[in-house]
């Protein structure tokens, strides 16, 4: 799987980690950056890792900042996204069984690595469940793009 990678300085650790595991599990990765330390803004980094899902260019995308939740605004600015924070593995589950989200944001500083990587992993695994309410649902939801 083609997958999107993103974070800001505050994501980084994480986001390393995340690469690694995934890179192990034979996917490829379209890293975003940051790729250092310093200071920097979450949607300079979010938002191209969200224009790559929504071109198709890539399956899905995770992007991390400290809490998630400034690099999941960024990304659902982008027409065609839905990224979900998620913070446990039901969610994770959810987000995709139920809402077919096609992006996760994860909290660096909410979230520890084996958490993380638990999280990756459940997302990534969980099909969405097409047809009847949920695929009505999330039609619905695309439609207000519109």
């Amino acid at each position: 799987m083609k997958i999107a990678l993103a974070c800001d300085h505050g994501g980084l650790s994480l986001k390393l980690a995340v690469k690694g595991h995934l890179e192990n599990q034979g996917h490829e990765i379209l890293d975003f950056g940051t790729h250092t330390p310093d200071s920097c803004d979450y949607s300079d980094f979010a938002a191209p890792a969200a224009r790559a899902v929504a071109a198709g260019e890539c399956s899905t995308g995770i992007v991390i900042c400290t809490t998630g939740i400034g690099v999941s605004i960024a990304a659902n600015k982008i027409r065609g996204i839905r990224c979900a924070l998620v913070s446990d593995l039901m969610s994770a589950r959810l987000t995709r069984q139920h809402n077919n989200a096609n992006m996760l944001a994860l909290g660096a500083g909410v979230v520890g690595e084996k958490l993380a990587l638990e999280i990756v992993d459940t997302f990534l695994t969980t099909p969405f469940e097409s047809g009847g309410r949920h695929e009505r649902r999330v039609e619905k939801v695309m439609a207000l793009e519109k």
